[in-house]
């Protein structure tokens, strides 16, 4: 666990096989009064991000063995790391590659060379959008004609009530509140299921079909990223 003097600070966890990057966002980080850990390892990324459970994470997007978007999935599909933003950090800086970035799961993208403040500054922007969000989290969730009201425990579609199953319903909330953001069947199998062991990723691509029929024309706001998963759109 992380200690207690770090527990008064907001954590910023740094992933980068550059020995200079990581040593210039450590202390650039410290600086500005936050408690940091930072690595270039990305095979030790998810063990160390586990028990120090940062507010923010910085990642490399091309590392050898393991890249970046490689580890974000398995950050996004862990269930004590699904909701940490995620600022992508590359020399890629091409507009595909930051869309790559962005659709796999990232809040932000930086390009190499880097300005440190500038970095900084996305990353104060992005823990305060968290601290609302936690600080106030919505109870209804919509998209288009689509509306889900987590209190009560309903969705409607054109103001007409629809009947979901309890996992239905789980689905169709989690791709709501991941808005915009593309959830692998991986994922959805490990947040809506718990990766039940008898469970294939085609169980996820059948409970979608279902839920889009319940939908109607509701429904196609659940887009299919080919050879990924779903996402609403944002």
């Amino acid at each position: 666990m992380a200690n207690s003097a770090d527990e008064l600070l907001k954590r910023i966890l740094v992933v980068d096989d550059e020995t200079d990057v990581t040593e210039l966002l450590d202390y650039k980080f410290r600086q500005a009064g936050y408690a940091v850990r930072a690595l270039n390892d990305p095979l030790r990324a998810i063990g160390l991000a586990r028990d120090f459970r940062p507010d923010l994470i910085i990642l490399d997007m091309m590392m050898p063995e393991l890249t970046g978007v490689q580890l974000l999935r398995m950050i996004r599909s862990d269930a004590l790391l699904s909701d940490t933003p995620v600022i992508f950090l590359t020399a890629k800086g091409e507009t595909a590659d930051k869309v790559r970035g962005l659709e796999s799961g990232a809040d932000d993208y930086v390009t190499k060379p880097f300005d440190a403040r500038e970095l900084l500054l996305r990353a104060q922007a992005l823990l305060r959008r968290a601290k609302s969000a936690a600080a106030s989290p919505s109870t209804r969730l919509a998209a288009g004609a689509l509306l889900l009201d987590i209190e009560r425990h309903e969705v409607t579609a054109q103001g007409k009530p629809i009947e979901l199953t309890a996992t239905e319903f789980k689905l169709l909330r989690l791709l709501l509140e991941r808005k915009g953001r593309v959830q692998s069947r991986e994922e959805l199998l490990s947040d809506v299921w718990n990766y039940s062991p008898d469970l294939e990723t085609r169980t996820v691509d059948t409970h979608v079909r279902r839920l889009r029929e319940k939908l109607g024309p509701g429904g196609d706001c659940i887009e299919t990223v080919r050879g990924v998963g779903y996402r609403v759109a944002g």
